[in-house]
């Protein structure tokens, strides 16, 4: 028995270890791959649309399958899951966390002004194409999904709008009760939707195995050389399958690289490719189902489950997107591109978990009207790609700043993927500017107001902060004129939020004037966002005394973090070994009002609009995490 124990450990152990792997990989099934995954239900339905002026015939077919095939392993695997995975930023992905490691490489090269300037221009164009991506993404996914009915039973067609309303509304009502109750079932019922797009696909494929011929990529290049004219059409409705790529890079931070890679290549991209080809092979032998190949693979029996398990695999889809555009927004905020807005944290378990109720409710009613005024998934397809087609152009871009002068790959190679895979980016941002009269102009007007109030803010914010730099007293020259004239002092702590560590806070003048009072203790505090995902514990909180009693006091958190002022102030009194019980410290902070016309660096609609987000900002309290009943808030117009 002795003998025999420690291997019996480490078989358990092993296993134990494999079966946590597992569940990873199932888990990143549910939220990684959710967008691309539901993308058969109607891009190829929408690449043998008429209206792209492809006649129906059996090279074309095998043509189209070719482009879809090759695209899913050049953009999806090659580019993204081989190249783009590489780029973590301390485990972080996604646009804005690409945007600050490529602006981290420029920094440590020297590189030019402009040159940092650009960077930070592509992040912020990639994340409000973002937004158009997360209004069409529900839209189109539930009601391709819900369309399924009309393939069994036509008198359900009126039912179909009403239906995906109602499941949309559904979906967006349950997220203030955050993911991590549903987020468990996800993963299995995404393993399922793969499972079950495989073995339908390969039931089609055997009944037609000369479909296999498309994955000679001669096909794809012939069918665009043979089809020119509606080369570009078509290639915007070849892209509806792939459109979900970008999600596997920015939801990397909740899994890593190695599950996703290992879920795309072993499970959701053989799904896929069996799919494809199976709806290919089954309108080869019968033209007729050309109006919906996904659902008319199955038998009638197996339709209405078929629907079912759609409409879930799409509400976990539109989960994804609406999730990622809750953190987008969390990001953006502590980055300083937009105002702040209120925070739920959904889980005491998960910091990325979070529910952002100005954003929900907005994308809720954007995406119903999408739905209402498109009216079908085919006429949604119109609207749907060029908002992403033109974020991937950015990630690759950034994605070889940071090759080359972060990871120092060689410049030719870098030079050579980045101009290929560019190349192919642009050409489908062209192939889908094709659609933007057809509704392409909606998500690109969607990105153009974010990004003018990305900007607005960012610039309006840095030109407020200067104007108030001219009525500030510096800090350390006015703590020691106190000494002075001492006034009264009353126990306890105050922590004053403050700008900057060098200038007397506003709310502490207003103290004093009004109040003509100073705590035993205070505490200037200064909350920094670095453009980093977290920061390091030892490098979380730097004080000085100033004497007196007076501290000031710098506290550091990473873009991925929540800024917790309580926590802050717990963790600065632990290491300086003061005593700053919770009942007894006050928070004080200043709401700043720039009206416009006192922004001269920006022009007047930009200034009324930095008024309005300013006075619609959030509170501090909820920003920061401020106990409410020991909040002192005071006015201040610059």
């Amino acid at each position: 028995m002795t003998s025999t124990t420690p291997a019996s450990h480490s078989h358990t152990g092993a296993e134990s270890h494999a079966t946590g792997r597992a569940a990873v990989v199932v888990a990143a099934l549910g939220v990684v791959f959710g967008d691309i995954g539901t993308s058969p239900l109607y891009a190829f339905k929408e690449t043998l649309n008429p209206e792209h002026g492809v006649a129906f015939a059996p090279d074309a077919v095998l043509g189209l399958l070719s482009l879809i095939f090759w695209g899913l392993m050049v953009v999806v695997t090659l580019k993204y899951v081989m190249f783009v995975l590489r780029a973590d930023y301390d485990g972080e992905g996604g646009i804005l966390a690409l945007q600050a490691l490529a602006r981290r490489a420029v920094e440590g090269a020297h590189a030019p002004a402009w040159m940092w300037q650009i960077l930070g221009l592509l992040g912020l164009v990639g994340a409000a194409m973002f937004y158009g991506d997360s209004l069409i993404t529900p839209a189109i996914s539930v009601l391709s999904a819900v369309e399924g009915l009309e393939v069994e039973a036509h008198a359900l067609r009126p039912f179909v709008i009403p239906i995906t309303m109602a499941i949309l509304v559904a979906l967006f009502a349950v997220q203030r009760h955050g993911t991590h109750v549903v987020g468990k079932v996800f993963g299995p019922v995404m393993l399922l939707w793969f499972v079950v797009l495989g073995a339908a696909g390969l039931t089609q494929v055997l009944k037609q195995p000369q479909v296999l011929v498309a994955l000679d990529p001669s096909r794809a290049l012939g069918f665009m050389l043979a089809h020119r004219a509606q080369a570009l059409s078509v290639l915007g409705a070849v892209f509806l399958a792939f459109t979900g790529g970008e999600a596997l890079y920015a939801d990397m931070g909740h899994f890593g690289a190695r599950p996703i890679r290992f879920a795309w290549l072993f499970i959701a991209m053989p799904g896929l490719v069996l799919n494809y080809f199976g709806q290919g092979a089954l309108v080869l032998g019968n033209p007729a189902a050309i109006d919906n190949p996904f659902f008319r693979m199955y038998p009638s029996w197996a339709v209405l489950p078929m629907v079912f398990l759609a409409a879930f695999a799409t509400v976990i889809a539109s989960q994804a997107v609406i999730s990622g555009a809750f953190s987008l927004t969390a990001q953006a905020m502590r980055m300083g591109y937009l105002p702040r807005m209120r925070i739920v944290q959904t889980s005491g378990a998960a910091i990325g978990q979070i529910y952002v109720p100005a954003i929900n409710w907005s994308l809720m009613v954007g995406v119903l009207l999408l739905v209402v005024g498109f009216g079908s998934s085919s006429a949604l397809s119109a609207a749907y790609g060029i908002a992403v087609s033109i974020t991937m152009v950015t990630t690759t871009l950034l994605a070889g700043v940071v090759a080359y002068k972060l990871w120092r790959w060689n410049r030719v190679a870098v030079v050579l993927g980045v101009v290929v895979f560019a190349g192919i980016d642009l050409t489908f941002v062209v192939a889908n500017s094709l659609k933007v009269a057809q509704g392409g102009w909606l998500t690109l007007a969607v990105a153009v107001v974010m990004m003018v109030i990305f900007t607005t803010w960012a610039k309006g914010r840095r030109l407020g902060l200067q104007a108030a730099e001219a009525h500030q007293l510096p800090l350390e020259p006015f703590v020691e004129s106190l000494a002075g004239h001492m006034p009264h002092r009353v126990s306890g702590t105050a922590v004053f939020l403050n700008r900057d560590a060098y200038s007397v806070p506003h709310a502490l003048l207003h103290n004093l004037k009004h109040n003509q009072v100073l705590h035993n203790q205070v505490i200037v505090l200064v909350v920094q966002s670095n453009p980093t995902p977290r920061v390091d514990a030892v490098h979380r909180i730097s004080a000085r005394s100033l004497g007196h009693g007076v501290w000031s006091v710098i506290a550091r958190h990473g873009f991925m973090e929540r800024p917790d002022v309580p926590e802050f102030i717990r963790i600065f009194a632990y290491q300086q070994g003061l005593a700053c019980e919770t009942m007894s410290t006050s928070y004080f902070t200043s709401r700043a009002s720039v009206t416009a016309g006192q922004l001269p660096g920006m022009n007047r609609v930009r200034q009324v609009l930095f008024s309005w987000l300013q006075r619609n900002a959030g509170r501090a309290s909820d920003y920061f995490e401020l106990p409410g009943n020991r909040l002192v808030e005071m006015g201040q117009r610059n």
